[in-house]
């Protein structure tokens, strides 16, 4: 248990990481790792809940309630106001999924039996029974009709219409706005699209052999594809040839670059970044600048190294995460806070607040957070052995054997969690045995001058 009450802290850790019990100011969090942790601000009515995660989720406030599971299971119930009005909406995707639509009411969905779904997944609308046997979409004055999905299908809407029996033959038009054809899909399609616009678009497939793109602004065709071919955009001047793609290619334009010789060599340029391979996958090195920000990431094998540095040059400010999996993790806060960790067999792959919550600390056998002051805080085995040192203050121990801590005006010596314990403050010290309030007391010759200070432990690395 540790606190600091000028902060208005207090944390309270059981077995190790597995129980932990934290309060600040207005937030508290709870855990019981790797089962459940939960966060909550008592001022804004705020919690946020982790079950096994990422298995199942809850978040709640005084608009909203939800909860999900893997995203598949998703439940939202939404406040409109201080009365009892409100939204709900629930999925168990794809089997069940129900919810209310401004425009169209309460639906539902019972896969693949029935279902209605309003102004969801891109569309306006669905319909279906027994799917594949029968469904239908609606979306901006467009429907869609299949019947045992996807070979057969209509196409029907203002000046619209069209058919399919797929992959044999379809074809669909809009007066003026589109026309698409196909014939033993994928081999051979058109496609004319934007023909109501200033950059009307047309597409023609002769696949393997032959692919062809051509408008106002870009045309491209392709050769054996997608191995062969050349691009070339009007409206970013830019043009690309693809020798053996995606081994050989260079792009040229004014706005961007790029010459890759895979597996040997790769560089991209655009007007703020850069990406540069070096025997793809071995080496990879990202920078990102411009005037407010800049960036730079170095990567060995994807994830087995990654060194990503951040920097506010006007702010002054500056940010770095350095990870090799599956050894250590090592990251410099903005407010200048360091922090090194071992080992590390998921942060560098997955960085994620619920990985650092939930499951990190159970493997986490050696951690340390320093600042440029001098304060520090290490933990060895989950706090059989610690140190934390502040200022003037400084404390360690070794559970149960030792604890040693001394301030400006204090110090404390405990053998066996106090089967011996001596204390000087003020130049009162004090001898005590045997776990006993009671002991031996007595004044120092030259007593030390100034209030005394009362002891006050770095919690958790905060400082």
């Amino acid at each position: 248990y540790r606190e600091s009450p000028r902060e208005g802290f207090s944390n309270l850790s059981l077995f190790g990481p597995f129980f932990k019990f934290e309060h600040l100011g207005d937030d508290q969090q709870s855990a019981v790792r790797p089962f459940f942790y939960r966060s909550s601000n008592d001022k804004n009515k705020t919690a946020d809940t982790d079950y096994l995660y990422p298995l199942v989720s809850t978040a709640s406030s005084p608009d909203e309630t939800s909860v999900e599971a893997l995203r598949l299971y998703q439940k939202h119930i939404y406040r409109k106001d201080e009365g009892e009005k409100q939204e709900k909406g629930t999925m168990l995707f794809p089997f069940y999924i129900s919810g209310s639509s401004p425009k169209y009411g309460p639906y539902t969905s019972v896969f693949p039996f029935y279902g209605d779904i309003y102004e969801r997944f891109w569309r306006d609308e669905y319909h279906y029974v027994m799917f594949p046997l029968y469904g239908r979409t609606v979306n901006k004055g467009t429907t869609s009709t299949n019947y045992l999905y996807p070979f057969f299908n209509t196409v029907s809407g203002e000046h619209e219409s069209g058919f399919q029996f797929w992959p044999l033959y379809g074809q669909s038009a809009k007066e003026g706005v589109y026309k698409r054809r196909f014939v033993l899909w994928p081999i051979y399609m058109t496609d004319d699209s934007g023909l109501d616009t200033d950059n009307p678009i047309h597409k023609k497939y002769v696949l393997p052999l032959y692919a062809a793109t051509d408008s106002p602004t870009q045309s491209s065709r392709s050769f054996l594809w997608p191995f062969f071919g050349y691009r070339s955009d009007v409206a970013a001047k830019e043009e690309e040839r693809d020798y053996f793609w995606p081994f050989w290619v260079t792009v040229r334009g004014e706005n961007r670059s790029k010459t890759r010789f895979l597996p040997f060599y790769s560089v991209e340029r655009g007007k703020e970044t850069e990406k540069r391979w070096y025997l793809w996958p071995l080496y990879r090195h990202d920078t990102l600048e411009s005037t407010i920000f800049r960036q730079e990431r170095d990567r060995l094998l994807y994830f087995f190294y990654i060194d990503n540095r951040e920097s506010w040059p006007e702010a002054g400010q500056e940010r770095r995460r350095t990870t090799l999996w599956p050894l250590f993790v090592y990251a410099r806060e903005v407010r200048g806070v360091r922090s090194f960790s071992f080992p590390a067999p998921v942060e560098p792959i997955l960085d994620k607040e619920g990985i650092e919550r939930s499951w990190a600390p159970l493997w986490r056998l050696y951690q340390q957070r320093w600042n440029d002051n001098g304060d520090s805080a290490v933990s060895f085995l989950w706090n059989l052995y610690w140190q934390e040192v502040r200022g003037e203050s400084s404390a360690f121990e070794v559970f149960p054997l030792v604890y040693s801590s001394s301030e400006k005006q204090s110090s404390e010596f405990s053998f066996l969690k106090g089967f011996v314990r001596y204390r000087n403050a003020d130049g009162n010290s004090k001898l005590t045995f045997l776990w006993l309030p009671l002991g031996v007391s007595w004044k120092s010759a030259a007593k030390a001058e100034g209030p005394p200070v009362t002891e006050e432990r770095v919690a958790n690395g905060r400082y």
